[in-house]
């Protein structure tokens, strides 16, 4: 057709686009395996195939990683391939994009933009740019013109010389001046605009880029489409299509069940979803942010009901996080709720915006831990490692849905910054929707005695140490099994009650281990004068690829078989000293 990939780099932005690409470059025999073990991944991935030119996950990367492309060609003196970059009108709300516009405008590279207009991202689009690109889109006289020109440049192309037919560009190119004038946004970075071109219309698709193709400087090509075209049931509902989870048919769309399904536990975000309503209920104050992350954090429901209340800021972790603080700041009480993968976007916010201010944002950080199949882009490994050394933040995950209330109802009542960590999925108890309590902050609790060894858990991942307690009571060993619930500030009468009535500590953690609990744990220890073995379970030092949640434990050796093997060396270890106390 038009790009001869891979010496022409095609760079897709978040990835959710590629799986076509994937199909047409080689993927098809394996397609099968997306998503799972030791299959290919759901997002282009360098490591997979040559075709996939830079890895993604996040959204908003991909201007800024073709325009530094564009100039290592340049460098290299390969400035006969081109580069071409897709992103959909959704990462538009990120400031990233922006700044690589800004640049792009700046440094004028051969640089094509594909965007991808399709009005939605995972949720609704919301804001200004929405209304902006819309605006671009229904001006019908702006439209009835170009359109016209463009099937004149196509008819024609092959019969006029180049000069004429720039020429032609450039009157279209002042038409949209004067009739158009939201198009001159990008005009105005130094980028030649051209559309809105139905991206659905292959044949004419093509003709555009061939054009675009040997057309030099950076060109932004705006293609509307709709999400899900071909589906209907798609195209009737893209946010619950967006990622089903549950198996369908294809050709009708409905869901594929031999069984009537069994009660099960709810999900984590939905009982954030229906606690921050009772919350809202109870404190005229309460408020909701979060960043384009409506359905998969729980609070669609809330913004139906309050949407006066609950703010969806668009892709703008950045932003999401002080506007928080700004809200904060005048006494209102914030949950901003984000995925762990996300807040690593907003760290700077987080210290300099909130943390060095005190003001009481309460962070909601969903999917901490393994994700599962999103993978590597998406682990929620680093939120622990990561917030531990910012002053002044309260640091929590609940051990099961209950908690997850009672942490919110507690957060609710401190004045400072406030994180709850809590997991993808579903929870462990069928009846949750408990009274809510006020928590002590900074107090674990003793889950079951034991003897000899203690093992001391910090948020979900407890009840997999309670399961494998179970495994181990049949072999007839018993060890303790602490709730440390904060992982900052940590409860040090708890810790000074372990080291000193057990031989052997394990640590369990959904979380990376450099830098996690269990170095707190270890710390603490050696701040204390306190010899002991620990043993850290958590995520080695690895890039933790895409498998089920189950798997991704195991592979990092705290699923409940993991912690009884740790539990029996445990049992095993010998006591060559009985571990003692420095005295101060």
């Amino acid at each position: 057709y038009v790009y001869e990939t891979p010496s022409d780099l095609l760079v897709w932005d978040v990835g959710h686009q590629a799986y076509g690409h994937k199909v047409l470059t080689g993927r098809r025999r394996v397609f099968h395996t997306n998503r799972l073990k030791d299959g290919i991944s759901g997002f282009p991935k360098r490591a997979e195939s040559i075709y996939d030119t830079f890895g993604v996950g996040h959204s908003s990367t991909s201007i800024s990683a073709a325009l530094g492309m564009v100039e290592a060609l340049r460098h290299k003196g390969e400035t006969h391939r081109k580069v071409v970059a897709v992103i959909g009108d959704g990462a538009l709300t990120a400031g990233l994009a922006y700044e690589a516009l800004n640049n792009v405008g700046a440094l004028q590279p051969d640089l094509l933009i594909i965007l991808n207009d399709n009005q939605i991202s995972i949720d609704e689009n919301v804001g200004a740019i929405k209304d902006y690109l819309a605006g671009i889109t229904t001006s019908r006289t702006y439209n009835r013109f170009r359109d016209e020109v463009w099937k004149i440049l196509t008819r024609i192309q092959e019969k006029i010389g180049a000069p004429v037919r720039d020429y032609v560009a450039r009157l279209e190119e002042m038409f949209t001046f004067l009739m158009a004038r939201p198009a001159v946004f990008f005009e105005s970075l130094g980028l030649r605009y051209f559309g809105p071109v139905n991206g659905h219309d292959v044949r004419g698709l093509v003709d555009t880029l061939r054009n675009l193709r040997s057309l030099p400087g950076p060109k932004l090509l705006h293609c509307r489409t709709v999400k899900g075209k071909g589906f209907p049931p798609a195209e009737k509902d893209p946010i619950k299509w967006h990622a089903p989870a549950f198996k369908f048919d294809p050709r009708t769309g409905e869901p594929l069940s031999p069984s009537p399904p069994k009660p099960t536990p709810p999900r984590y975000q939905d009982v954030f979803g229906e606690t921050i309503i009772e919350l809202a209920q109870m404190d005229p104050r309460v408020v909701a942010v979060t960043p384009a992350m409506l359905s998969g954090s729980g609070l669609t429901k809330m913004h139906r009901l309050m949407p006066e209340r609950c703010y969806d800021v668009g892709i703008a972790e950045q932003h999401a996080v002080t506007f928080s603080a700004g809200l904060a700041a005048e006494g209102m009480k914030v949950f901003c709720n984000i995925y762990s993968t996300f807040l690593q976007r907003a760290y700077d916010q987080l210290i300099h915006d909130v943390a060095i201010q005190n003001l009481p944002v309460i962070f909601c950080l969903d999917r901490a831990g393994a994700v599962g199949a999103d993978g590597a882009t998406h682990q929620g490994l680093y939120d622990i490692a990561y917030l531990r050394p910012i002053p002044n933040l309260i640091l929590s995950a609940p051990l099961n849905e209950s908690e997850l209330r009672h942490l919110m109802y507690t957060a609710l009542k401190a004045e400072r910054p406030f994180v709850i960590r809590y997991p993808r999925g579903n929870g462990v108890l069928l009846e949750w929707r408990t009274p809510m309590e006020e928590l002590p902050i900074g107090k674990g609790r003793l889950l079951r005695e034991g003897e000899k060894v203690a093992i001391l858990t910090y948020g979900h991942i407890g009840n997999e140490a309670l399961a494998a307690c179970d495994i181990l009571a049949e072999e007839g060993l018993f060890p303790a099994v602490y709730d440390l619930r904060f992982a900052k500030p940590l409860d040090e009468e708890l810790l000074e009650e372990v080291a000193q009535r057990y031989d052997y500590i394990i640590t369990v953690e959904d979380g990376v281990k450099i830098g996690g609990i269990g170095s707190a744990v270890l710390e603490w220890l050696s701040e204390h004068g306190y010899f002991l073995p620990v043993k850290r379970l958590g995520a080695p030092d690895i890039v933790l690829e895409h498998a089920t949640q189950a798997e991704q434990y195991a592979i990092c050796g705290y699923d409940r078989h993991g912690i009884a093997a740790a539990v029996r060396e445990g049992f095993r270890y010998k006591v060559p000293l009985r571990a003692w106390k420095l005295s101060s």
